[in-house]
């Protein structure tokens, strides 16, 4: 997705995480995988809006950095902070060409991130990076596209989403469209790398103990739809976590 169409979405990008596949998979998910961040140093890239910098602020972290590429989804991250002051920090940059961060982190986040890299170099730079951000022993926490979902499968859109094949292939995957069901719809254009694309590149940049983290329904997900209607995302979940250590 460019940053163009970023820019575009800003603050509406929030309305992503109250709908289902969102708020009763990723992000319990995705914060349950990071788990304790109490004292801890986290460095959000892809912050978008800041959701999930706000959330470890709140969880105790001891300093937030959320760096995102769109000018506009920074301005609603900060306008997010003015009207609830926490101490997140945010700036806009571009991963591939991080600027040389002050200090290193004990935590580095990358929601919907690697997945936009134009080709394999582009990720590897990507993840050399991160690496050099983050303290040695520090954790990456990565959420993206799963890379053998099946795009033929029952629909997303009870979720809340569409995930749709453009038909177009670039060096590290597939291009796919995902479809935000909110009112008026959001749409945005990335890739669904492939397994060993993420794992070549995040070990070329010096990053180890590479583990595939499925998604999961949290059990208020399940109270409130039933087992049944989580059973075709969790037959075919659209997305996939990986962690892994500086």
């Amino acid at each position: 997705m460019s940053v163009q169409q970023y820019d575009e979405i800003g603050e509406a990008f929030e309305g992503f995480k109250g709908l289902p596949l969102a708020q009763y998979g990723e992000v319990p998910s995705f914060l349950d995988m990071v788990g304790d961040v109490r004292g801890k140093t986290v460095l959000d890239l892809a912050s978008g809006t800041g959701f999930y910098s706000r959330e470890f602020k709140r969880r105790g972290a001891a300093e937030v950095l959320g760096i995102d590429i769109s000018g506009e989804m920074v301005a609603a991250a900060r306008t997010f902070e003015e009207r609830d002051p926490l101490g997140v920090r945010y700036e806009v940059g571009d991963v591939s060409q991080l600027r040389p961060l002050d200090a290193h982190f004990d935590i580095a986040t990358g929601v919907q991130l690697l997945n936009y890299a134009k080709d394999i170099a582009a990720m590897e730079g990507m993840c050399r990076n991160v690496r050099r951000s983050l303290k040695t022993g520090g954790e990456f926490f990565v959420l993206a596209q799963t890379p053998d979902y099946r795009f033929d499968g029952p629909s997303l859109a009870k979720y809340g989403f569409l995930c749709e094949a453009t038909g177009e292939e670039i060096e590290t995957g597939p291009r796919v469209r995902i479809t935000a069901l909110l009112d008026p719809p959001i749409s945005f254009v990335g890739a669904c790398p492939r397994r060993e694309v993420y794992e070549q590149c995040l070990r070329a940049a010096g990053f180890s103990e590479l583990t595939w983290v499925p998604l999961e329904v949290s059990e208020a997900g399940v109270r409130k739809f039933g087992p049944d209607f989580w059973a075709d995302l969790l037959a075919n979940p659209p997305l996939e976590m990986l962690r892994c250590r500086a």
